[in-house]
């Protein structure tokens, strides 16, 4: 009887036993059939989904089983495997020494045709001996086939080095980068992604060549799962990168700009791919993580170079507050580092028990002036112009007022007995006012005059001494600003990332 059963092909079973292509085990004298996909082995049987025979003979059970043991003599591992086929049926009993084994020895059965199914009764005996020999005899096989893909391996290595050096050679070209983008850092990034993909192509080239090209697909998928597991791990370190590249491309302020930074108040020095770099006006040198720059409030008072200061002194309530300005305004003009342009101003802010506090507001160019030197100078000024017109600035007053005893005690020097002593309802304290001020004596007042003029006089005579022009000089201190330049023109292993032809935002 014709068989119409088909033959299974397997790609890796017949690379395993060395049968080339999609070659078919068949029993001797049957014609070819069409190709049929092997199913399955189930609970440790095989089953064939060939077409079955409908009246089978010994004769061909015989044939088979001459067959498999045929086959299983030639193979590693499967002498031991005895074979009884009845029926189509084939029964396999024995030892094999693995696993792996005992299902070559299954799916070799099964892809002979007339087998109808195939019985799985192999012990595994997981022996060491016969383990380590086979592993020993695959290891063996390997290493004699490395030893003749050397002279490929180093066809590959060296594509590959030729490849990845000319990458790098083309990265380390910072100029052309640097004409096809003004920002040094997105320049940096080009070229560095640009060594990258060279270095990648190098590698499927160099697997290519050897026939590699699954290993790459592995290396890849596994750079995948450890690049998502590194990527939570060094999730700051990431936000701050990308900050370093959003301020790279923004430039919200340039090097010598003096800026304040979530308080962090200071002089740029630069800015790098990890941190903004400044020169508090302490001296000291600041580094603020980009993440945090990026993220922040940024006062850059350099950008406008026209900035004001305030402050506030107060007059007697008795004088008119419009002259005590006009006064005050006229000291401030006389400054040398006083702006015209937005003019100053004073305003009245409060009027006290005692007094009117006046506040000044003046306008100075700070890349020529100093800021804390032009407000303490004008400070001065404006209160010496107020005291030679005759405004005072007085100070709190408080009366006290007490009991006739009292009085009369402290007139006449007396010391008073506890019972006499003054109770908490014999003396009160309240503010002066206009009104209660008239009964103050001329003495007094004349008194206060020698005073003023006396500190006057010797506030003179020590501003006429040694080194006294620096404490009136309103100028930047150069000091500073040399280390500044000094920081600037450190070198640095890390690239400054503000450029001056780079657009602001």
């Amino acid at each position: 009887m014709p068989s119409y059963a088909a033959s299974e092909e397997l790609a890796g079973v017949a690379t395993a036993l060395g049968v080339e292509g999609s070659e078919v085990i068949e029993t001797p004298g049957e014609e070819e059939a069409s190709e049929a996909p092997a199913p399955p082995a189930i609970n440790g049987q095989s089953t064939n989904n060939a077409q079955i025979e409908t009246t089978p003979t010994p004769l061909k059970d015989d044939e088979i089983r001459t067959r498999i043991k045929g086959i299983f003599s030639e193979i590693e591992g499967l002498q031991a495997v005895t074979v009884k086929v009845s029926q189509g049926v084939a029964t396999l009993s024995g030892e094999a020494p693995n696993e792996k084994k005992a299902q070559q020895a299954i799916n070799l059965t099964n892809r002979l045709t007339d087998v109808v199914t195939v019985d799985d009764q192999i012990e595994r005996t997981l022996d060491v001996q016969d383990n380590v020999s086979t592993v020993y005899q695959g290891l063996k096989t390997q290493g004699r086939n490395l030893l003749k893909a050397i002279p490929l391996l180093l066809v590959g290595i060296v594509i590959f080095g030729i490849v990845a050096w000319f990458g790098s050679w083309l990265s380390n070209r910072k100029q052309m980068w640097q004409r096809l983008t003004p920002n040094p850092f997105v320049a940096e990034l080009l070229a560095q992604t640009v060594k990258v993909i060279f270095i990648i192509f190098g590698l499927i080239l160099a697997l290519s060549l050897i026939g590699a090209e699954t290993v790459l697909g592995t290396l890849l998928g596994g750079a995948g799962v450890i690049g998502i597991a590194v990527g939570f791990a060094v999730k700051d370190t990431i936000e701050n990168y990308i900050a370093s590249l959003m301020l790279s491309i923004r430039q919200p302020f340039r090097a010598r700009d003096q800026v304040d930074i979530n308080g962090q108040e200071g002089i740029v020095v630069r800015l790098t791919s990890r941190a903004t770099i400044l020169m508090t006006l302490d001296g000291n040198q600041l580094r603020i993580p980009n993440a945090e720059v990026f993220k922040g409030t940024i006062l850059n008072y350099t950008k406008n170079p026209e900035r004001r200061f305030t402050f506030e002194l107060g007059v007697d309530a008795n004088d008119d507050p419009l002259a005590a300005i006009k006064v005050g305004l006229d000291a401030i003009y006389t400054l040398d580092f006083v702006l015209d342009k937005p003019r100053s101003i004073a305003i009245i802010t409060n009027v006290g028990d005692s007094n009117i506090i006046l506040e000044f507001q003046v306008w100075v160019d700070q890349s020529e002036t100093d800021f804390y030197k032009a407000r303490s100078i004008a400070i001065r000024e404006t209160k010496h112009a107020l005291e030679n017109e005759g405004f005072s600035l007085p100070e709190p007053i408080y009366r006290l007022r007490f009991n006739d005893k009292v009085e009369k005690a402290l007139e006449f020097g007396q010391v008073l007995s506890e019972q006499e002593a003054p109770q908490s309802t014999d003396m009160s304290i309240t503010p002066t006012t206009p009104e209660s001020t008239k009964d103050v004596k001329l003495d007094d007042v004349n008194n206060d005059d020698e005073d003023k003029k006396r500190a006057k006089a010797r506030a003179k005579y020590i501003l006429q001494g040694r080194n006294a022009d620096e404490v009136l000089d309103a100028r930047p201190d150069d000091k500073l600003m040399e280390k500044v330049e000094q920081e600037i023109a450190e070198n640095s292993d890390e690239t400054d990332l503000l450029n001056n032809n780079s657009p602001q935002e």
